[in-house]
């Protein structure tokens, strides 16, 4: 085998693996070390634990009682529930709207598919901030949905849905909408639409061919979609702070006001963990499920 081959093959699979590494691996054990610390009042606000004096010492001193308080306050379980819950709920709703999106820009002629992507990733060249603060003015009571409604006689009174769970789900939506069509687009534009008309002609109707072979065909892009949209949905901050107001709980909120307002590192990096944990373990299973669906397909 060619040396100079060989060394670029595994540079292909080392990269990743590195990226991986240097990104995920190391600010994971980072935070995992702040969790079995104790709060102190200095800089870090934690008692450092490995920091290369009194090893064994340290070791001993290592402590699993933020994960214990976790468990006996009911404000985060509360919060990892309500986060999982809106994250779900608003999964499913951007599934809904994106799927016929994604569907129509597939079925579009070839020529226009172009700018219907373009038109789809628009939105990511404004500041997402920006975007968010814009469905403030829109859904505020005095806001511009308000007063088109009213205009239009549908209303009497202005709508109330600014600091609720609707607005939440209305910015998730439209904030995670890209990252449901594209991938649910890639899957229905590489199928083949034969396959449809072959089932149709055996009998079944425009609904039956949908749901028996144009569904099951895109699945691989609905799966990806949904996992783009729930595992960041279910870590938001930004969204729930500004739309849903003071009173929403979720578990990016808790975890800015462990880090940023009552200055408890070790309690916000175990509650950081433990949400990496609800969300890759589900995965990884997924992931050996698939396999082993796969493997006895073969």
């Amino acid at each position: 085998m060619n040396p100079l081959k060989w060394v670029t093959s595994r540079l292909v699979i080392l990269v990743p693996y590195a990226w991986l590494l240097i990104f995920f691996l190391v600010p994971f054990f980072i935070v995992f070390k702040i969790s079995l610390s104790t709060t102190a009042i200095q800089m870090p606000p934690y008692d450092p634990v490995f920091d290369g004096t009194g090893t064994w010492e340290k070791i001993k001193q290592l402590s699993f009682d933020n994960y214990v308080w976790l468990t006996e306050d009911p404000l985060y379980y509360r919060a990892y529930i309500s986060s999982v819950i809106i994250a779900a709920v608003s999964t499913v709703l951007t599934l809904l709207v994106a799927y016929p999106v994604a569907y129509g820009m597939a079925r579009a002629p070839s020529s226009i598919r172009p700018t219907l992507l373009m038109l789809v990733i628009l939105p990511f060249w404004t500041s997402f901030l920006i975007r968010v603060y814009a469905w403030i003015g829109i859904l505020k009571p005095e806001g511009l949905l308000s007063q088109l409604l009213i205009s239009l006689g549908l209303i009497s009174e202005p709508l109330q849905i600014l600091n609720t769970n609707t607005a939440i789900f209305i910015g998730i939506v439209y904030s995670y909408l890209p990252f449901m069509v594209l991938p649910i687009y890639s899957a229905l534009e590489k199928m083949d639409y034969s396959l449809v008309e072959a089932a149709e002609d055996l009998g079944c109707t425009p609904t039956g061919a949908f749901w028996k072979v144009t569904f099951p065909l895109s699945l691989p892009g609905v799966i990806a979609g949904c996992f783009l949209v729930f595992i960041p949905a279910v870590g938001e901050f930004v969204i729930p702070d500004l739309l849903g107001g003071s009173a929403t709980l979720m578990i990016g909120k808790t975890l800015w006001n462990e880090f940023f307002s009552n200055r408890d590192w070790p309690v916000s990096s175990a509650v950081a963990v433990v949400l990496l944990l609800i969300l890759v373990i589900p995965i990884v299973f997924f992931q050996n499920a698939q396999a082993k669906a796969e493997e006895a397909g073969r």
